[in-house]
């Protein structure tokens, strides 16, 4: 019988979640839902200062709205729990105990003062620094001594010497390292907390993880992980180390490059569609040209092996080009909903709408579709809907308007939808219409004049809708205006 393929996304929740990370948990769901395998979440909490309740929230919150869904871990349960390391402490101990009474671990009495002169030694010494195994064969008397002296031991793995380290990544494909450049590293702080390159190993290996799918900076930590597994007598999993996320300038990602969390995305109004689609291009290659992906498509097609060795670069206009696809897809209700805030805060309307405002908010909102890619962008634009004092945008408009035909085609219009009732989009099309014929003239002559004489603009929304939803009293206010400053 084949082996249930399982993969774990394992954050440590200690601040905003990162849009790296989220690429990652994407990378395992896709691979999990691809093979009919399992995803487990799981919190890796053991820097106890750092981790807080409220980020663990923000990552399960976004993981969802993401639709990034777990069959195992935190929330769901499973058999293999508890999901947290800090609930995990008594399980680590076990193995460390096996580790010390086979020689395969032991304590060292180190203090940082000592550790950081043998490193600056080293270095004087152009060596790479790394630990000497001082406190390897301590006699029972030396450390009855360093313990009489109230020094708290950490647990050090004992590295083997003169020996390859080899794996195959699914990614990078044969990697090796030499053990004699590891050094004898800690496994147990002082404090009795495991650090993470031990307890990740007995966590992957106690909750039967198969493919450990993870950022290419942990490609260093491998080597010490696969230490441990033999060590134990634990089934090595398969790794596969997805390449670091760069800004356009090449470096790495960071807030210099714009929003850097999957919060900010969110309260900026991208859709979760649209960032999962763009994330899932991240170091990971379709087989076609193809960039517009659904969640089912990018299923049907990942696999490990188009997953590329090199920097991904975080293209914001990229991301936009395809959220715009997204946005303009999606309901004008939900738009509207993710426009509320930025309108709010804008000043363009307040904190309680009537259903009438909110219908024609949701219309206003459906004209501006085509023209954002997430939705804070609609306060660039909706200005026209709002703002009566119309002025010129520019020189050529203002030129537009001093043209000899003009006065016909503004005393046309203007008579015209005074005497319309009720003013519709087919109703304005007709008016329109008739003064081209009316004045021989060509539609340019007309739209566009009438146009500018609303909105002091040259281009914008459909003017056939724009003209209901403006109304036709502020419509002839606003003509009156403009013309007046010609």
């Amino acid at each position: 019988m084949e082996q249930e393929l399982r993969v774990r996304f394992a954050p440590s929740p200690t601040g905003p979640f990162h849009i790296g990370g989220a690429r990652s948990a994407l990378f395992n769901w896709l691979l999990a839902r691809k093979e009919g395998g399992k995803l487990i979440l799981r919190i890796e909490d053991t820097d106890l200062e750092r981790s807080t309740r409220e980020s663990e929230e923000n990552i399960k919150a976004a993981l969802r709205w993401l639709g990034i869904e777990w069959d195992e871990g935190i929330d769901a349960g499973g058999e293999n729990g508890p999901y947290r390391q800090s609930e995990r402490l008594d399980l680590y101990r076990q193995y460390t105990d096996k580790l010390l009474i086979s020689g395969q671990a032991y304590y060292c009495y180190c203090s940082e003062e000592e550790l950081d002169a043998e490193r600056q030694e080293q270095m004087n010494k152009g060596e790479t620094p790394r630990y000497t195994g001082r406190c390897r064969n301590l006699s029972e008397a030396e450390r009855e001594q360093f313990a009489a002296e109230g020094r708290k031991p950490t647990v050090r793995f004992c590295v083997p010497e003169n020996q390859q380290i080899i794996f195959k990544d699914m990614v990078r494909d044969t990697v090796s390292f030499e053990s004699n450049g590891v050094g004898d590293f800690v496994i147990v702080k002082s404090d009795g907390i495991p650090v993470y390159n031990y307890a990740v190993v007995l966590d992957d290996a106690l909750m039967k993880v198969t493919h450990v799918i993870r950022a290419e900076e942990h490609l260093s930590n491998t080597p010490r992980q696969i230490l441990i597994y033999q060590a134990l007598g634990l089934a090595l999993p398969q790794f596969g180390h997805i390449s670091l996320i760069l800004g356009k300038d090449r470096t790495k990602m960071s807030k210099r490059h714009g929003a850097t969390s999957v919060e900010q995305y969110k309260k900026l109004g991208y859709l979760p569609e649209g960032i999962v689609n763009f994330l899932a291009l991240l170091g990971w290659a379709p087989a076609g040209e193809e960039e517009i992906f659904s969640r089912e498509e990018l299923i049907e097609q990942f696999s490990m092996d188009r997953v590329a060795k090199n920097p991904a670069v975080f293209d914001v206009d990229k991301l936009n080009h395809i959220n715009a696809h997204y946005i303009k897809a999606a309901s004008p209700e939900l738009v509207t909903e993710l426009a509320l805030p930025h309108l709010q805060a804008a000043g363009y309307i307040g904190e309680a709408l009537t259903a009438d405002q909110k219908e024609w908010l949701v219309k206003v909102v459906a004209e501006l579709q085509g023209y954002i890619s997430y939705a804070a962008q609609i306060t660039d634009h909706i200005d026209v809907f709002f703002n009566d004092d119309i002025e010129f945008e520019s020189e050529e408009a203002h030129e537009i308007m001093k043209d000899a035909d003009i006065s016909q085609v503004m005393e046309a219009f203007k008579s015209k939808l005074a005497a319309l009732e009720p003013v519709e989009p087919a109703a304005v099309q007709a008016i329109l219409k008739g003064i081209t014929k009316e004045l021989k003239l060509g539609g340019k002559k007309v739209y566009m004049p009438v146009r500018i004489a609303i909105t002091g603009k040259m281009h914008g929304p459909e003017l056939i809708n724009l003209i209901p939803l403006i109304g036709k009293e502020r419509t002839l206010a606003r003509m009156d205006c403009l013309l007046a400053k010609i």
